[in-house]
């Protein structure tokens, strides 16, 4: 198993790419701790976890809120004895121009998007730091890359997130702490059906953004799961630092339009 005997926190575990990689983490051995502010979600990622024999503990938290990740750090340390994986995936996104949206709209996308990153990192570094290494794996986008109509909070915050995961490789490389950026194109989560819309309207919507994927097809959470899970294992020793693209091609050419 490629995380036996590892402790990993993922946030935002409750959906989407959170849960396919808690699930992936702790199919390879890993205990998990699946953090979120959606309970029943959650519940439901831990729940999963278990039935398949693995271990896992929910952990409610405001991944804004520094004395909640704190306290989630130090609840871990005390379960498990250590933190060896910090994924730092919780994230939502904001379909609004910058005259329609408020100044709170525009904080609350970046505390979740970046200042928590910040924040769990700042926590759980020390820990990884006295048991001689781990791997912290930031959420990043394809908007990490390049802008995106009628979401300019959630690309500034993107962006945000890929500088940061540079810098921290930087500050963090010397205690063998590891950190790199994962950067999903279009994926079949609950957040992309919000920013896109449901029923007819958003599936024509994701039609015409697949136009323009090369491999044609919309990504699964467990596609990008996968990539998490070799950016944080010993597969990937000695990468640092880096901005890992799942998108099934969308970033490799300035323009592509074949049908399905």
């Amino acid at each position: 198993m490629k995380l036996a005997g590892k402790v990993a926190i993922v946030t935002g575990a409750a959906s989407g790419i959170g849960r396919a990689s808690a699930i992936a983490f702790s199919r390879e051995g890993a205990k998990v701790v699946v953090a979120d502010c959606n309970q029943a979600g959650g519940k439901e990622t831990v729940a999963e976890i278990l039935s398949a024999g693995a271990t896992a503990h929910f952990s409610c938290v405001d991944v804004t809120r520094e004395n909640e990740l704190r306290e989630m750090v130090d609840e871990t340390v005390a379960r498990w004895g250590t933190i060896d994986i910090l994924f730092n995936n919780a994230g939502i996104v904001l379909v609004k121009s910058v005259e329609q949206m408020e100044e709170a709209e525009w904080d609350r996308v970046m505390s979740i998007n970046v200042k928590a990153a910040f924040l769990a990192t700042k926590h759980v570094a020390p820990v990884m730091r006295r048991n001689g290494g781990g791997a912290i794996l930031n959420t990043g986008s394809i908007a990490s890359f390049t802008g995106q109509v009628g979401t300019p909070a959630y690309s500034a915050s993107k962006g945000a997130i890929a500088l940061l995961t540079k810098s921290l490789a930087l500050d963090l490389g010397r205690d063998r702490i590891r950190v790199n950026c994962i950067c999903p194109g279009i994926t079949d989560t609950p957040m992309l059906r919000e920013h896109l819309g449901h029923g007819a309207e958003g599936e024509a919507r994701i039609r015409s953004r697949l136009s323009r994927v090369p491999l044609g097809e919309i990504l699964r959470p467990e596609d990008v799961a996968r990539a998490a899970l070799y950016l944080v294992s010993e597969d990937s020793a000695g990468i640092t630092g880096i901005l890992h693209v799942v998108d099934g091609g969308l970033l490799a050419a300035s323009e592509f339009d074949k049908p399905i």
